[in-house]
């Protein structure tokens, strides 16, 4: 950091695997990626090229290749992994995961119906090629889940080999974990740090009063994703409390 502070709260060092921040890609260009990174990469743990926008994204291995400079694991959404699935291309997915040496993969389910015993299936053999993030919940507003059954999914997905387990929300934060008007629904959230570890949840927040709520629930080292780029450095000094939201948060209470 570029000067001493007292007060400061410890944040896990790169590369970590607890208080990770996931940033959502939705189309930057290459010169903006190396831009951004320029700054923010210290406090970038993975880039998600948002939903399936690797499709279309020209130069695309070079752009990866930005990523992948700077030690930052890149994967490909989740609908993009549906996407081909839903097309019965499977292993054209794992090939093209493999001709841009992608480490991580998304499996999710949050578009397509895919039965849950398939979809572990899916993760099993994954996890022989790649890091797995699996996501839980639906992109539909409409289809609520139970908590106890948000609870099973993640277990059962954890056991199936994923490393993170994602709390849906899409790029908007208005689903999932949250309602439409983007307030969390908090009973839902403290019924599933009941069961899962909270460390092996990355909970999509990528508004700042949900990232907020997160910080002050489990700590600075709480996993987020689906940040954007340009949020990365705010998020980080909210994270450690310069930035109103937390400023008095780590404080001695007889300093604050």
């Amino acid at each position: 950091m570029n000067f001493n502070l007292t007060q400061i709260p410890e944040r896990n060092k790169k590369p970590r695997n607890h208080g990770i921040t996931m940033v959502m890609d939705k189309g930057l260009s290459i010169q903006e990626a190396k831009n951004f990174l320029s700054v923010a990469h210290p406090h970038i743990d993975i880039v998600k090229l948002g939903f399936g926008t690797a499709y279309v994204t020209p130069d695309l291995k070079q752009k990866i290749e930005v990523y992948q400079a700077y030690d930052i694991p890149v994967y490909f959404g989740g609908t993009l992994f549906e996407a081909f699935l839903v097309r019965n291309q499977f292993q054209d997915y794992i090939n093209i995961c493999k001709q841009y040496n992608i480490t991580y993969v998304e499996v999710s389910d949050g578009s397509i119906d895919i039965p849950h015993a398939e979809k572990c299936s899916y993760i099993e053999k994954l996890t022989k090629l790649a890091t797995v993030l699996s996501e839980v919940g639906s992109k539909d507003a409409a289809h609520i889940i139970p908590p106890y059954k948000w609870i099973e999914l993640m277990k059962a997905e954890l056991e199936a080999g994923s490393t993170y387990v994602i709390a849906e929300a899409r790029e908007a934060g208005n689903v999932g974990i949250y309602r439409g008007s983007g307030e969390v629904r908090e009973g839902l959230v403290q019924e599933i740090l009941t069961q899962i570890p909270e460390e092996k949840i990355i909970w999509e927040a990528p508004q700042k009063a949900q990232q907020l709520y997160f910080l002050e629930l489990i700590g600075c080292n709480v996993n987020l994703g689906n940040i954007a780029p340009t949020e990365v450095i705010p998020l980080e000094t909210m994270r450690i409390g310069l930035r109103g939201d937390t400023f008095h948060l780590y404080l001695d209470k007889e300093t604050a």
